[in-house]
């Protein structure tokens, strides 16, 4: 094997110093919330917990486990991110098995059409009427149907039902008397599980950190998914450093929001941060597919 030119070698270096940073940027947060969750809240505010944990205590995390709201929050996270995904599923693979059938007609003019809502929508306020007059505020569903289906992954998947799906396999199955539903379940979705994984992976994540249909459509606590509260939660933590700013008698609201925030943001990223590495393999492999032809 010949050495590698003076390029390559700081080609390579520079690859490897990008991975670096990009690695630094990424994990930095995750450490640093980490890190503030378990130290005093004053070290915090007194900017002294930079990587390490600073006079390490647990407080934080016992006032959130025993909050209510919290509790309620999280519980309402795991509906809305669940029952969300799995109707998102649902629609969407409804939606892009008859899109790909070439025998369909006006396939492509409703491909089209669906496409077209990517880029203009009615907008928040008309949004919002609508969601009012089918009686939906202060529902659950006001935050699951508004985006049942994603274009996005709907094109996706389409894609991926016509080009990594041999038409060789729906004729056989029509031949042997296989209906289009039956084809759908026992043959195209079996081969499908790496990219539905993917899309299964935007779908979840994109409830489980969503947070403003919630604040627009639902004004019962009780409802809201942990992302509200924890909004709540940094917005009364930047009041309180005002109020220690000015030296006001409430300053004490600092220092109980100092680490409570951060170990909200730890516990609302756990699920994540566990669910991840399991379904890696299948993930990686299903945002490759189509990469590479031939």
């Amino acid at each position: 094997m010949k050495d590698r030119s003076r390029g390559d070698r700081v080609f390579q270096a520079a690859v490897y110093a990008i991975i670096v940073l990009i690695a630094v940027f990424t994990l930095y947060p995750l450490v640093y919330s980490l890190s503030a969750s378990v130290s005093e809240p004053r070290e915090i505010l007194n900017g002294h917990v930079w990587l390490y944990p600073v006079n390490i205590t647990t407080n934080a995390y016992q006032r959130v486990f025993r909050s209510a709201d919290i509790q309620s929050g999280y519980l309402n996270t795991i509906i809305y991110a669940v029952a969300g995904t799995a109707l998102n599923l649902l629609m969407t693979i409804a939606a892009a098995y008859p899109l790909s059938m070439k025998d369909m007609k006006g396939r492509n003019f409703i491909t089209i059409m669906i496409t077209f809502t990517m880029f203009f929508s009615g907008g928040m306020i008309p949004t919002y009427i609508n969601i009012k007059n089918l009686g939906l505020l202060n529902t659950r569903w006001s935050v699951i149907l508004p985006g049942l289906i994603n274009v996005t992954n709907l094109l996706i998947l389409r894609n991926y039902f016509i080009n990594s799906v041999p038409d060789e396999l729906h004729e056989a199955a029509e031949i042997d008397g296989s209906s289009p539903m039956n084809t759908l379940f026992t043959i195209i979705l079996p081969l499908s599980k790496s990219i539905l994984v993917v899309i299964t992976i935007y779908y979840f994540v994109a409830h489980w950190n969503a947070y403003f249909d919630a604040m627009m459509y639902i004004t019962k606590r009780n409802k809201w998914p942990l992302q509200v509260f924890l909004r709540q939660i940094l917005l009364l933590s930047q009041m309180g450093d005002m109020a220690e700013t000015m030296g006001a008698d409430d300053a004490n609201t600092a220092l109980l929001y100092a680490s409570l925030k951060y170990a909200i943001i730890i516990i609302a990223a756990l699920p994540l941060i566990i669910v991840y590495p399991l379904v890696q393999k299948f993930f990686e492999k299903g945002i490759m597919l189509g990469s590479v032809k031939g």
